[in-house]
């Protein structure tokens, strides 16, 4: 009894994990900066 008793919390943390994991919100995409081009005044 005492391998079917681990079998099944072995199962149920499984199951936990499952779905701590598929409850979690997707993060959002983190932005990428822009390079915006600046004219050097200097040479012109």
């Amino acid at each position: 009894m005492d391998y079917l008793e681990k079998a099944l919390e072995a199962l149920e943390d499984l199951v936990r994990r499952l779905i701590d994991w598929l409850s979690e919100p997707e993060g959002e995409p983190e932005l990428e900066p822009i390079p915006i081009p600046v004219r050097d005044r200097q040479y012109r």
